[in-house]
Protein backbone atom coordinates (compact mmCIF):
# COMPACT_ATOMS: atom_id res chain seq x y z
CA UNK A 1 0.00 0.00 0.00
CA UNK A 2 1.36 3.39 -1.02
CA UNK A 3 1.72 6.16 1.57
CA UNK A 4 -1.14 8.66 1.87
CA UNK A 5 1.34 11.50 1.40
CA UNK A 6 2.19 10.29 -2.13
CA UNK A 7 -1.44 10.27 -3.28
CA UNK A 8 -2.24 12.88 -5.97
CA UNK A 9 -5.66 13.37 -4.33
CA UNK A 10 -6.64 12.90 -0.65
CA UNK A 11 -7.74 9.23 -0.42
CA UNK A 12 -10.13 9.89 2.46
CA UNK A 13 -11.99 12.37 0.29
CA UNK A 14 -11.97 9.88 -2.61
CA UNK A 15 -13.53 7.10 -0.56
CA UNK A 16 -16.07 9.52 0.92
CA UNK A 17 -17.09 10.57 -2.60
CA UNK A 18 -17.26 6.91 -3.64
CA UNK A 19 -19.57 6.01 -0.75
CA UNK A 20 -21.75 9.05 -1.41
CA UNK A 21 -21.97 8.12 -5.11
CA UNK A 22 -22.90 4.53 -4.26
CA UNK A 23 -25.51 5.69 -1.74
CA UNK A 24 -27.31 7.65 -4.45
CA UNK A 25 -28.04 4.48 -6.45
CA UNK A 26 -31.26 3.57 -4.64
CA UNK A 27 -32.57 7.15 -4.98
CA UNK A 28 -31.86 7.19 -8.73
CA UNK A 29 -33.53 3.80 -9.07
CA UNK A 30 -36.65 4.95 -7.23
CA UNK A 31 -37.03 7.90 -9.61
CA UNK A 32 -36.31 5.70 -12.66
CA UNK A 33 -38.99 3.24 -11.52
CA UNK A 34 -41.52 5.97 -12.13
CA UNK A 35 -40.81 5.62 -15.86
CA UNK A 36 -39.48 2.10 -16.52
CA UNK A 37 -39.62 -1.48 -15.13
CA UNK A 38 -36.87 -2.60 -12.75
CA UNK A 39 -35.36 -5.14 -15.17
CA UNK A 40 -35.03 -2.45 -17.83
CA UNK A 41 -33.30 -0.14 -15.32
CA UNK A 42 -30.85 -2.91 -14.38
CA UNK A 43 -30.16 -3.68 -18.04
CA UNK A 44 -29.45 -0.05 -18.90
CA UNK A 45 -27.23 0.47 -15.85
CA UNK A 46 -24.93 -2.39 -16.86
CA UNK A 47 -25.19 -1.84 -20.63
CA UNK A 48 -24.24 1.84 -20.49
CA UNK A 49 -21.38 1.15 -18.08
CA UNK A 50 -20.14 -1.58 -20.44
CA UNK A 51 -20.29 0.71 -23.48
CA UNK A 52 -18.13 3.23 -21.64
CA UNK A 53 -15.58 0.61 -20.54
CA UNK A 54 -15.29 -1.46 -23.74
CA UNK A 55 -13.30 1.14 -25.75
CA UNK A 56 -10.91 1.53 -22.79
CA UNK A 57 -10.50 -2.24 -22.63
CA UNK A 58 -9.58 -2.60 -26.31
CA UNK A 59 -7.36 0.50 -26.19
CA UNK A 60 -5.38 -0.26 -23.04
CA UNK A 61 -5.75 -3.96 -22.20
CA UNK A 62 -5.99 -5.86 -25.48
CA UNK A 63 -2.98 -8.01 -24.57
CA UNK A 64 -4.47 -8.90 -21.19
CA UNK A 65 -7.74 -9.79 -22.91
CA UNK A 66 -5.99 -12.20 -25.28
CA UNK A 67 -4.21 -13.96 -22.40
CA UNK A 68 -7.44 -15.00 -20.63
CA UNK A 69 -7.68 -18.79 -20.58
CA UNK A 70 -10.71 -21.01 -21.15
CA UNK A 71 -11.27 -21.78 -17.45
CA UNK A 72 -11.03 -18.07 -16.63
CA UNK A 73 -13.59 -17.27 -19.35
CA UNK A 74 -16.03 -19.77 -17.82
CA UNK A 75 -15.66 -18.18 -14.39
CA UNK A 76 -16.04 -14.67 -15.81
CA UNK A 77 -19.27 -15.73 -17.54
CA UNK A 78 -20.60 -17.18 -14.26
CA UNK A 79 -19.52 -13.98 -12.53
CA UNK A 80 -21.45 -11.88 -15.04
CA UNK A 81 -24.58 -14.01 -14.63
CA UNK A 82 -24.39 -13.61 -10.84
CA UNK A 83 -23.96 -9.85 -11.25
CA UNK A 84 -27.08 -9.78 -13.44
CA UNK A 85 -29.02 -11.69 -10.77
CA UNK A 86 -27.75 -9.27 -8.13
CA UNK A 87 -28.89 -6.13 -9.92
CA UNK A 88 -32.11 -7.71 -11.20
CA UNK A 89 -33.22 -8.82 -7.73
CA UNK A 90 -31.92 -5.84 -5.75
CA UNK A 91 -33.35 -3.16 -8.06
CA UNK A 92 -36.68 -5.02 -8.15
CA UNK A 93 -36.69 -5.17 -4.34
CA UNK A 94 -36.98 -1.38 -4.27
CA UNK A 95 -40.45 -1.70 -5.81
CA UNK A 96 -41.69 -3.53 -2.72
CA UNK A 97 -39.77 -2.42 0.35
CA UNK A 98 -38.17 0.73 1.71
CA UNK A 99 -34.77 2.00 0.58
CA UNK A 100 -33.48 1.56 4.14
CA UNK A 101 -34.51 -2.11 4.37
CA UNK A 102 -33.38 -2.98 0.85
CA UNK A 103 -29.94 -1.40 1.14
CA UNK A 104 -29.14 -2.75 4.62
CA UNK A 105 -30.17 -6.28 3.58
CA UNK A 106 -28.19 -6.26 0.33
CA UNK A 107 -25.22 -4.93 2.32
CA UNK A 108 -25.17 -8.20 4.28
CA UNK A 109 -23.26 -9.81 1.38
CA UNK A 110 -19.98 -10.13 3.36
CA UNK A 111 -21.73 -12.69 5.56
CA UNK A 112 -22.58 -14.80 2.53
CA UNK A 113 -19.07 -14.34 1.13
CA UNK A 114 -17.65 -15.71 4.37
CA UNK A 115 -20.14 -18.61 4.44
CA UNK A 116 -19.66 -19.54 0.76
CA UNK A 117 -15.91 -19.23 1.20
CA UNK A 118 -16.10 -21.79 3.98
CA UNK A 119 -18.24 -24.15 1.86
CA UNK A 120 -16.57 -23.80 -1.54
CA UNK A 121 -12.99 -22.91 -0.63
CA UNK A 122 -12.86 -24.96 2.57
CA UNK A 123 -12.04 -21.94 4.73
CA UNK A 124 -12.69 -22.87 8.34
CA UNK A 125 -15.79 -21.58 10.08
CA UNK A 126 -14.55 -19.95 13.27
CA UNK A 127 -16.31 -18.62 16.35
CA UNK A 128 -16.03 -15.00 15.20
CA UNK A 129 -17.77 -15.70 11.90
CA UNK A 130 -20.50 -17.80 13.50
CA UNK A 131 -21.11 -15.08 16.09
CA UNK A 132 -21.30 -12.44 13.34
CA UNK A 133 -23.73 -14.54 11.34
CA UNK A 134 -25.96 -15.14 14.37
CA UNK A 135 -26.04 -11.42 15.17
CA UNK A 136 -26.77 -10.49 11.55
CA UNK A 137 -29.52 -13.13 11.18
CA UNK A 138 -31.23 -11.68 14.24
CA UNK A 139 -30.82 -8.19 12.73
CA UNK A 140 -32.26 -9.39 9.41
CA UNK A 141 -35.36 -10.79 11.15
CA UNK A 142 -35.83 -7.52 13.03
CA UNK A 143 -35.45 -5.44 9.83
CA UNK A 144 -38.04 -7.67 8.15
CA UNK A 145 -40.41 -7.19 11.09
CA UNK A 146 -39.84 -3.44 11.12
CA UNK A 147 -41.79 -3.01 7.87
CA UNK A 148 -44.99 -4.02 9.68
CA UNK A 149 -44.26 -3.97 13.42
CA UNK A 150 -43.91 -1.11 15.88
CA UNK A 151 -41.75 -0.75 18.99
CA UNK A 152 -43.80 0.91 21.68
CA UNK A 153 -43.72 -0.59 25.18
CA UNK A 154 -42.97 -3.91 23.49
CA UNK A 155 -43.08 -5.15 19.89
CA UNK A 156 -46.54 -5.07 18.30
CA UNK A 157 -46.97 -7.04 15.05
CA UNK A 158 -49.90 -8.04 12.81
CA UNK A 159 -50.79 -11.66 12.03
CA UNK A 160 -48.44 -14.05 10.18
CA UNK A 161 -50.71 -14.03 7.12
CA UNK A 162 -50.16 -10.28 6.83
CA UNK A 163 -46.42 -10.85 6.46
CA UNK A 164 -46.69 -13.68 3.93
CA UNK A 165 -49.16 -11.74 1.78
CA UNK A 166 -47.50 -8.34 2.11
CA UNK A 167 -45.17 -6.74 -0.41
CA UNK A 168 -42.43 -5.73 2.03
CA UNK A 169 -41.41 -9.33 2.75
CA UNK A 170 -41.11 -9.94 -1.00
CA UNK A 171 -38.80 -6.95 -1.33
CA UNK A 172 -36.73 -8.06 1.67
CA UNK A 173 -36.29 -11.56 0.20
CA UNK A 174 -35.30 -10.09 -3.17
CA UNK A 175 -32.69 -7.88 -1.46
CA UNK A 176 -31.29 -10.92 0.38
CA UNK A 177 -31.17 -12.81 -2.94
CA UNK A 178 -29.18 -9.91 -4.35
CA UNK A 179 -26.77 -10.19 -1.41
CA UNK A 180 -26.22 -13.92 -2.04
CA UNK A 181 -25.67 -13.36 -5.78
CA UNK A 182 -23.13 -10.58 -5.25
CA UNK A 183 -21.33 -12.80 -2.72
CA UNK A 184 -20.75 -15.34 -5.49
CA UNK A 185 -19.56 -12.56 -7.80
CA UNK A 186 -17.08 -11.33 -5.16
CA UNK A 187 -15.76 -14.85 -4.53
CA UNK A 188 -15.08 -15.41 -8.22
CA UNK A 189 -13.41 -12.01 -8.40
CA UNK A 190 -11.26 -12.93 -5.41
CA UNK A 191 -10.14 -16.09 -7.25
CA UNK A 192 -9.56 -14.43 -10.65
CA UNK A 193 -8.09 -11.04 -9.79
CA UNK A 194 -4.51 -12.28 -9.11
CA UNK A 195 -4.34 -13.52 -12.71
CA UNK A 196 -6.83 -11.24 -14.54
CA UNK A 197 -6.41 -7.44 -14.53
CA UNK A 198 -9.16 -5.25 -13.09
CA UNK A 199 -10.26 -3.54 -16.32
CA UNK A 200 -10.73 -6.74 -18.37
CA UNK A 201 -12.47 -8.46 -15.47
CA UNK A 202 -15.06 -5.78 -14.65
CA UNK A 203 -15.66 -4.88 -18.32
CA UNK A 204 -16.36 -8.48 -19.29
CA UNK A 205 -18.43 -9.14 -16.16
CA UNK A 206 -20.49 -5.97 -16.73
CA UNK A 207 -20.98 -6.80 -20.41
CA UNK A 208 -22.11 -10.37 -19.72
CA UNK A 209 -24.45 -9.13 -16.98
CA UNK A 210 -25.88 -6.54 -19.38
CA UNK A 211 -26.45 -9.23 -22.05
CA UNK A 212 -28.23 -11.50 -19.52
CA UNK A 213 -30.43 -8.65 -18.30
CA UNK A 214 -31.30 -7.50 -21.83
CA UNK A 215 -32.20 -11.09 -22.79
CA UNK A 216 -34.30 -11.50 -19.63
CA UNK A 217 -36.05 -8.21 -20.33
CA UNK A 218 -36.93 -9.27 -23.89
CA UNK A 219 -38.10 -12.74 -22.78
CA UNK A 220 -40.29 -11.03 -20.17
CA UNK A 221 -41.93 -9.02 -22.93
CA UNK A 222 -40.68 -5.67 -21.64
CA UNK A 223 -39.72 -3.01 -24.20
CA UNK A 224 -36.15 -1.68 -24.15
CA UNK A 225 -37.01 1.60 -25.86
CA UNK A 226 -39.77 4.18 -25.99
CA UNK A 227 -39.45 5.53 -22.46
CA UNK A 228 -39.64 9.25 -21.55
CA UNK A 229 -36.45 11.30 -21.67
CA UNK A 230 -36.37 11.45 -17.89
CA UNK A 231 -35.94 7.68 -17.77
CA UNK A 232 -32.79 7.80 -19.92
CA UNK A 233 -31.42 10.57 -17.72
CA UNK A 234 -31.73 8.31 -14.65
CA UNK A 235 -30.22 5.39 -16.60
CA UNK A 236 -27.18 7.52 -17.44
CA UNK A 237 -26.82 8.79 -13.89
CA UNK A 238 -26.91 5.20 -12.59
CA UNK A 239 -24.23 4.09 -15.05
CA UNK A 240 -21.90 7.03 -14.42
CA UNK A 241 -22.24 7.74 -10.69
CA UNK A 242 -22.84 4.53 -8.68
CA UNK A 243 -21.57 2.04 -11.28
CA UNK A 244 -18.41 3.76 -12.58
CA UNK A 245 -17.52 6.71 -10.34
CA UNK A 246 -18.17 4.92 -7.03
CA UNK A 247 -16.36 1.71 -7.99
CA UNK A 248 -13.42 3.65 -9.45
CA UNK A 249 -13.02 5.90 -6.41
CA UNK A 250 -13.13 3.03 -3.94
CA UNK A 251 -10.80 0.78 -5.93
CA UNK A 252 -8.36 3.70 -6.33
CA UNK A 253 -8.45 4.42 -2.58
CA UNK A 254 -7.38 0.82 -1.86
CA UNK A 255 -3.95 1.77 -3.17
CA UNK A 256 -3.50 4.27 -0.34
CA UNK A 257 -5.76 3.00 2.49
CA UNK A 258 -5.89 -0.35 4.22
CA UNK A 259 -8.47 -2.85 2.95
CA UNK A 260 -9.85 -3.15 6.49
CA UNK A 261 -10.44 0.60 6.72
CA UNK A 262 -12.08 0.65 3.28
CA UNK A 263 -14.33 -2.34 3.98
CA UNK A 264 -15.55 -0.87 7.27
CA UNK A 265 -16.03 2.52 5.57
CA UNK A 266 -18.31 0.88 3.00
CA UNK A 267 -20.77 0.17 5.79
CA UNK A 268 -21.46 3.89 5.60
CA UNK A 269 -23.30 3.27 2.31
CA UNK A 270 -26.57 1.94 3.82
CA UNK A 271 -26.44 4.68 6.44
CA UNK A 272 -26.04 7.40 3.80
CA UNK A 273 -28.73 5.78 1.62
CA UNK A 274 -31.16 5.78 4.55
CA UNK A 275 -30.45 9.47 5.21
CA UNK A 276 -30.92 10.32 1.52
CA UNK A 277 -34.18 8.35 1.40
CA UNK A 278 -35.44 10.37 4.37
CA UNK A 279 -34.38 13.72 2.88
CA UNK A 280 -35.41 13.07 -0.74
CA UNK A 281 -38.21 10.49 -0.54
CA UNK A 282 -39.55 11.20 2.94
CA UNK A 283 -38.98 7.59 4.09
CA UNK A 284 -38.54 7.46 7.86
CA UNK A 285 -37.62 4.06 9.34
CA UNK A 286 -38.98 3.22 12.77
CA UNK A 287 -36.93 2.42 15.89
CA UNK A 288 -37.21 -1.31 15.30
CA UNK A 289 -35.46 -0.93 11.93
CA UNK A 290 -32.52 0.89 13.50
CA UNK A 291 -32.03 -1.90 16.05
CA UNK A 292 -32.01 -4.52 13.27
CA UNK A 293 -29.75 -2.44 11.03
CA UNK A 294 -27.24 -1.98 13.85
CA UNK A 295 -27.15 -5.74 14.47
CA UNK A 296 -26.57 -6.43 10.75
CA UNK A 297 -23.71 -3.93 10.60
CA UNK A 298 -22.10 -5.45 13.70
CA UNK A 299 -22.47 -8.93 12.20
CA UNK A 300 -20.88 -7.80 8.93
CA UNK A 301 -17.94 -6.29 10.82
CA UNK A 302 -17.46 -9.60 12.64
CA UNK A 303 -17.52 -11.52 9.33
CA UNK A 304 -15.00 -9.13 7.76
CA UNK A 305 -12.51 -10.06 10.47
CA UNK A 306 -12.49 -13.69 9.36
CA UNK A 307 -10.03 -13.12 6.53
CA UNK A 308 -8.54 -10.16 4.72
CA UNK A 309 -11.20 -7.49 4.49
CA UNK A 310 -10.45 -6.92 0.81
CA UNK A 311 -12.10 -10.31 0.08
CA UNK A 312 -15.49 -8.80 0.94
CA UNK A 313 -15.43 -5.42 -0.81
CA UNK A 314 -18.42 -4.47 -2.87
CA UNK A 315 -20.86 -1.60 -3.29
CA UNK A 316 -24.34 -1.28 -4.72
Amino acid sequence: MTSNSSAPFPPYIAISLGIAAASAASIFIRFAQGYAPSLVIAAYRLALASLILLPLLFWHSRVNLQSIQRRQWILIIISGVLLAIHFGTWITSLEYTSVASSVILVSSSPLFVALLSSILLQDKLNRTLLSGMAIAVLGTIIVGLSDACALHYGIHCPSLSYFTQGQAIRGDLLALSGAIAIAGYILIGRYLRPSVSLLPYITLAYSIAAFVLILTTLVSGLPLFGYPRQAYMWFLLLAFIPQLLAHSAINWSLRYLSATFVSISLLGEPICATILAYLVLGEQPNRLYFIGALLILVGVIFAAQKKGASDYLDIA
